[in-house]
């Protein structure tokens, strides 16, 4: 699994991403996890406004911060 964090790394890109990890070590999932800041990476996705989740190429939260919870149903589904 390959999960992208969309954002310039401000506090709420790290808070998404500090979720996401929880959420996963929570389901003993591996992934791999990458940064991405590049403002041109971003809006290829299509994201207006970050921090953005990207799984496996697919956007799966745009401009808010996921919680653990939300962020563990998504990788559920």
């Amino acid at each position: 699994m390959n999960i992208k964090i969309l954002g310039s790394g401000c506090r709420n890109c790290e808070k998404l991403e500090k979720n996401t990890r929880q959420a996963l070590e929570e389901l003993n999932i591996e992934a791999q996890i990458e940064k991405i800041t590049d403002m041109k990476e971003i809006l290829a996705y299509g994201l207006m406004q970050t921090p953005g989740l990207v799984i496996d190429e697919k956007v799966k939260l745009a401009g808010k911060v996921g919680s653990v919870k939300e962020i563990k149903n998504i990788l559920k589904s």
